[in-house]
């Protein structure tokens, strides 16, 4: 494991601390957004493109370098406007090649997303909340509580950084991020009004210009707010998962109460029922010893999962101090892979990566200045440690 040194930028670079006078951070604003920007300021619509690609393109931050924009312009936007990703703390690198970055939030938090290199692609996980306000038990996030959700500029702020830092560590043209995972600290569907112009960043030409089958949304089953991103924009989609059945589901993931597995059944048949969109949905299913990775619970997934076109992805626990959890052995996941894979369900047993800088998943936990109280839910034993 090797640690990047602390990075500091000043005020006209991202991440810095912002200037007395508060600018607009151009970051915040998707292409309708920039181009209203724009036109308010009574300019053609034409100026966010040529600002977008200076900006996601070329990583251009000052207004000055941006030739092609007049003068008097480049001046006026340098007075009232900024390119401001959030402050980076840390960065570390795993033995795997997997690399972490740290970001300061304000009010004293942090978050955390994750770079995992691999043969075909290289896949950034990102946050989009300051903790999360879902109740997971054996989610080390959950553990932390939640303060607030993330801005669109911290969310691709984070896929901002990485890029430039790749292309700093690889001049040579090694190609940056091109995936996008929305796992990462936070439930995405519960911070839909940063996400959505987020989600359409990525996608965009002007922008990341990521293929829409390469950003990857994860809700834990939020679904009001699936039918709601299903109008928003296409992307992929993931769920998680955990367990086959309402009393298992019900412990892990407590939203399960409010949204049980009928519904969230049901609202994934809406999200294929779209012919344009992906084929099939992902599922994520960590596996927990003696819980849910018997293979009775195999066969009601299978069940649970009929005729859907669905990838399940096997997912190795990742301990974390108080989780009261163990990871599942390899035998027991391959075994429990092998009764979907004998039924005709897509299955993959993931390996696990980043796991000695704590980059693994279920083990982003930044700092979180606590406004849930979630300490409260530790003075009887959860579910994890019951199980024990």
């Amino acid at each position: 494991m090797s640690t990047h040194p602390v990075t500091f930028f000043s005020p006209g670079d991202p991440g810095g601390r912002p200037d007395a006078v508060e600018r607009a951070n151009l970051l915040d604003l998707d292409r309708e957004g920039l181009r209203a920007f724009f036109v308010e300021l009574g300019e053609k619509p034409f100026r966010a493109e040529q600002v977008m690609k200076w900006v996601y393109h070329y990583n251009v931050t000052d207004f000055n370098e941006m030739t092609n924009i007049s003068r008097p312009l480049r001046e006026r936007l340098s007075a009232i406007a900024e390119i401001r990703a959030p402050q980076v703390l840390s960065c570390q690198d795993s033995a795997d090649g997997t690399r972490k970055w740290l970001f300061a939030i304000s009010g004293g938090n942090s978050i955390e997303c994750v770079f995992i290199p691999d043969e075909d692609r290289n896949t950034l996980c990102i946050s989009t909340q300051v903790g999360c306000a879902l109740d997971c038990s054996f989610c080390a996030t959950a553990r932390a509580g939640f303060n607030r959700n993330l801005t669109v500029s911290e969310i691709v702020g984070q896929i901002w950084t990485a890029n430039r830092s790749l292309l700093r560590d690889h001049p040579q043209g090694e190609r940056g991020v091109s995936n996008v995972v929305l796992m990462g600290m936070g439930e995405p569907l519960l911070n839909m009004k940063a996400v959505v112009p987020a989600l359409k960043l990525m996608i965009d030409d002007m922008a990341f210009a990521l293929s829409k089958r390469h950003v990857t949304v994860s809700t834990s089953g939020v679904v009001p707010k699936m039918d709601r991103l299903h109008e928003a924009v296409d992307v992929s989609l993931a769920v998680s998962l955990h367990a086959p059945n309402d009393e298992l589901r019900n412990e892990l993931v407590p939203l399960n109460k409010s949204h049980p597995l009928d519904e969230l059944m049901a609202a994934c048949w809406r999200w294929l029922a779209d012919g344009n969109r992906k084929k099939h949905i992902m599922f994520e299913y960590v596996m927990l010893d003696g819980v849910n990775d018997r293979p009775e619970h195999a066969h009601e997934l299978v069940s649970l999962l009929g005729n859907m076109p669905a990838k399940v992805n096997l997912i190795p626990f990742n301990p974390f101090e108080g989780s009261g959890y163990r990871r599942s052995s390899e035998e027991a996941i391959q075994r429990f892979a092998k009764i979907l894979r004998d039924r005709g369900v897509f299955a993959i047993a993931r390996r696990t990566r980043g796991e000695d800088i704590d980059a693994a998943c279920g083990q982003l936990a930044g700092e979180v200045e606590d406004r849930s109280k979630r300490w409260r839910k530790f003075a009887e034993p959860r579910f994890g440690e019951r199980a024990l």
